[in-house]
This record gives structure tokens, C-alpha cells and sequence, in this order.
């Protein structure tokens, strides 16, 4: 019974997303939806029970700036919307979701169409106009999903809009954790694990932990995007004490979907090790005590 009912109130949270950005949203201004975003999100996680404790912060000031983390479910996309509303790019799949594609299509997702070049231009000039109204622009540079056991490597494509307006680069690492500090593995979306077999293992929790850790910030003055993406990458698995990636999946440095040269090599070393902000204990924004 305690499942139905969060079941029903998850349906009806959802409804009323969806009649937000169907008949308010487009009288809103964009400020007005980022509040409405944020607050809709941080209900998402008291429905689902979800604690999240956060640790560091955005950089301040008012310059273009692209958030990439790394990718571990379909929760995560509210997560960050729950602490920073923004434009998240995501693959032209989840448009096709039931309640959800309409959610995040009226909340300006911006959807990538995969394997077409004419496309890729297309989302990467709509990025780039993003960033330069000051919107934030989030991304997940893995590609797709992992268990929250490991990091993939960045694909260095998805950083060009950032070189390209000038954009700092803020580094977010976000995992699943059980009480004791382990991975929690049921968060994930993963595999052949379906969106509905992900929801009844989220439901099925008396509650949940997610840690969502704001690493660094980056400037690309003078960088290649592929040396953009290797430092945030290792900055991502040095916040998530996991081991940084070896070779990369996509590291040229002409058009997306260039092929790796002689000239263009597949490996960069990481920088130092990344400083991590200094977490005195957990801030919890949402979910239940």
C-alpha cells in the first residue's frame, strides 16, 4: 500500500509538470520557469524519498557555464535541477518517454540526434546561443549510464559549444550511496535495465542517499576541447575516488566525429590531482530526515 501511494503521488507530480510546461511555461519568463523548476524537482525527491547532501558550489559571477557530470540514472537529471536549474543535452530518445520526454522537452532540453553531422551542428550552434543568454548548459560527456562503480571516458566532442562561447567548464560528481558509503547500485540505470524496472527498485527504498559534489571549474582559454574534457574527467573520478579513465572514446580535435590522427593522440595525462572542496559534513536540500 505504501508503494501505491507513492506511486500515485509520483503520477500526479508528474501531471502537474506537465501542465506546468504545456500551458505556463510558455507565459513565463525564463527566470520565472527556473524557479518553478527547481521547486518542482526538489518535491520529485521528497516524493521518492531521496537525500541529498551537497557539497561545494558554482562558481560565482554571471559567466557562461556548462555543467558536466558524470551519468548514473534518470534521477540525476533533477538532482542537478533541484540545485541549479538548467538546460540539460540529452539523446532525442527520452523525447519519446511517456510524461517524462514532455517534461524535459518543455523544460528546454536540448536533444541530440546521434550518427547525423548536420544535426550535431544544429545542437551545437543552439548551445552555444545558450550559454551566451548566460543559461546554464548542463551535459553528460560519458555518452550513457554506468553503475556508479566506475567512470567512462568523456567524449571531447560535447565540449566544443563551451570553447566556443568562452564558457567556464564546472566539473559536477554525483553518486548513490547506501548508509554505509558504499555504491547503491539499485539507483542505477543501467544495462538492460528497463525505465520501469528502475522506478520499482528506486520505489521499493525506504529511502535513498545521492552525493552531489561541485569539483572544479575550468577555463578554456587556450585549450583544446580534448584537454578540456580530459581535465574534467579526471577531476570527476578524483571527486568520486574512483580511478581516472585510460584511453578516450573521442578525442579529435576537428569536427565531431572526426577520426583520431597521428597527429591528434588518443591519450593526455591528467593534470595534478584535483583538490576537492572541503565537504565539513553533509547539506541536505532534500528528502526526509
Amino acid at each position: 500500500m505504501i508503494r501505491l501511494f507513492r506511486f500515485a503521488r509520483l503520477f500526479v507530480h508528474l501531471l502537474y509538470g506537465c501542465y506546468q510546461v504545456g500551458v505556463l511555461f510558455p507565459l513565463w519568463s525564463w527566470g520565472r520557469k527556473v524557479v518553478a523548476i527547481k521547486r518542482w524537482s526538489r518535491q520529485l525527491l521528497r516524493i521518492l524519498h531521496l537525500r541529498l547532501a551537497v557539497h561545494g558550489s558554482l562558481p560565482a559571477g554571471h559567466a557562461p557555464t556548462m555543467i558536466v557530470s558524470n551519468h548514473v540514472s534518470w534521477l540525476d537529471i533533477w538532482i542537478l535541477d533541484s540545485v541549479v536549474p538548467v538546460r540539460f543535452v540529452a539523446k532525442s530518445d527520452i523525447r519519446r518517454w511517456p510524461l517524462i520526454g514532455f517534461l524535459v522537452s518543455g523544460a528546454g532540453t536540448i536533444f541530440i540526434e546521434r550518427g547525423k553531422r548536420q544535426e550535431t551542428a544544429r545542437t551545437n550552434r543552439t548551445i552555444v546561443e545558450a550559454l551566451t543568454r548566460g543559461e546554464h548548459v548542463a551535459i553528460f560527456p560519458e555518452g550513457t549510464t554506468s553503475d556508479g562503480t566506475k567512470l567512462r571516458p568523456f567524449h571531447a566532442s560535447l565540449f566544443q559549444p563551451a570553447l566556443e562561447a568562452g564558457a567556464r567548464v564546472a566539473v559536477a560528481a554525483l553518486r548513490y550511496v547506501k548508509p554505509d558509503g558504499s555504491v547503491e547500485l539499485d539507483a542505477a540505470y543501467v544495462g538492460e535495465r528497463s525505465l520501469w524496472e528502475s522506478l520499482h527498485l528506486i520505489v521499493a527504498h525506504r529511502s535513498l542517499r545521492a552525493e552531489l559534489t561541485f569539483a572544479t571549474s575550468i577555463d578554456v582559454s587556450g585549450k583544446t576541447r580534448r584537454e578540456v574534457a580530459r581535465a574534467a574527467e579526471c577531476a570527476t573520478a578524483d571527486a568520486l575516488r574512483l580511478p581516472r579513465p585510460g584511453k578516450k572514446t573521442e578525442t579529435g580535435d576537428g569536427p565531431p566525429g572526426a577520426t583520431p590522427s597521428a597527429s591528434s593522440p588518443t591519450d593526455i595525462p591528467c593534470p595534478v590531482r584535483s583538490r576537492l572542496p572541503p565537504a565539513p559534513g553533509p547539506a541536505l536540500t532534500s528528502g526526509r530526515r
